[in-house]
């Protein structure tokens, strides 16, 4: 069986809808031949529905319930349920070969995080993994998420890849959840004013305020705390063109770090192309890389400047 967080259902087979189709004839003493005739259709067709070698088109469907008084939709159901069947079962197969790709993952933190659902079974593991990423395989996340960390590369040297992609996404999909209007620049810089004064504010009076005036400006900020062998301060990248994200590992020992790392995203989104993606670690007030140091230079600047 394959089942999803939501607990929906899905049988490891299901039988084809010409099983369905002989059944009924059965119990109306009709033949194969006959139900063909009165269709205007080869006895040839009729048996390959019956032997799951031909599918139940709509035209099909239309003609059964015309002949039989059994509703096209049934038919039409039992075939898309048989051929979703036919491919999870195929997906399946494939996962076999990938459980070896779950060991570049902290599968075991992401579960007690409650990130991931757990499973017994390693396939299934697999297939909830690839929909915690938003990807169909193995290929497709190293097309989609490690080509993203390389670009984060250029800005930083990065920790473990999988734990690294993890929790970028993770902030992905915190940041779905953050209403934001579209970004503007002079509202961004606007709200930064208000939240300089934050700065000497508790963490549970700041956090939800800092939310809130970023969203204004068209700017998600989340927290995620860091997953082992990332070491993480902080990244910023686009999700579209009118929504950015500031995600925050809370990686700090003190508030003072945390605000540093704050205000230099926030310089990374105001300085520098949408395109382009920025991870940091260790923030380096002279870190030799110029948007870096840019970023670094916001820090001090008035925001007017920018």
């Amino acid at each position: 069986m394959i089942s999803s967080p939501q607990n929906e259902y899905y049988p490891d087979s299901v039988s084809a809808p010409g099983e369905t189709l002989s059944e009924t004839l059965s119990s109306l003493g009709m033949s194969q031949t006959e139900l063909a005739r009165r269709m205007g259709r080869p006895v040839k067709t009729i048996n390959e529905i019956i032997q799951g070698k031909a599918a139940i088109t709509a035209e099909t469907a239309l003609q059964l319930e015309q002949v039989l008084r059994i509703p096209a939709s049934f038919w039409l159901k039992r075939e898309q349920q048989y051929q979703e069947s036919l491919a999870r079962l195929a997906e399946r197969q494939r996962f076999t070969f990938w459980t070896e790709w779950l060991k570049t993952f902290p599968v075991r933190e992401m579960i007690r995080r409650g990130w991931l659902p757990s499973c017994n079974d390693k396939t299934q593991q697999v297939f909830e993994v690839l929909k915690f990423f938003g990807v169909a395989s193995p290929e497709a996340w190293e097309e989609v998420w490690e080509r993203q960390v390389i670009k984060y590369r250029k800005s930083t040297t990065i920790g473990n890849l999988g734990a690294v992609t993890t929790w970028l996404r993770q902030g992905e999909i915190q940041a779905q959840e953050v209403e934001t209007k579209p970004y503007s620049a002079d509202a961004f810089r606007n709200a930064l004013n208000y939240i300089r004064p934050l700065t000497v504010k508790p963490v549970k009076i700041f956090q939800e305020e800092l939310v809130r005036l970023c969203a204004e400006a068209g700017v998600a900020v989340v927290f995620v705390p860091e997953l082992p062998g990332t070491g993480i301060c902080g990244a910023t990248r686009w999700l579209m063109p009118t929504k950015a994200l500031v995600q925050l590992s809370l990686h700090y020992k003190t508030d003072d770090q945390l605000w540093f790392t704050f205000f230099h995203e926030a310089g990374h989104i105001l300085l520098h192309g949408k395109r382009q993606v920025f991870l940091d670690s260790e923030i380096d007030p002279q870190s030799g890389e110029e948007a870096e140091n840019q970023a670094n230079i916001s820090l001090t600047g008035k925001l007017s400047d920018f």
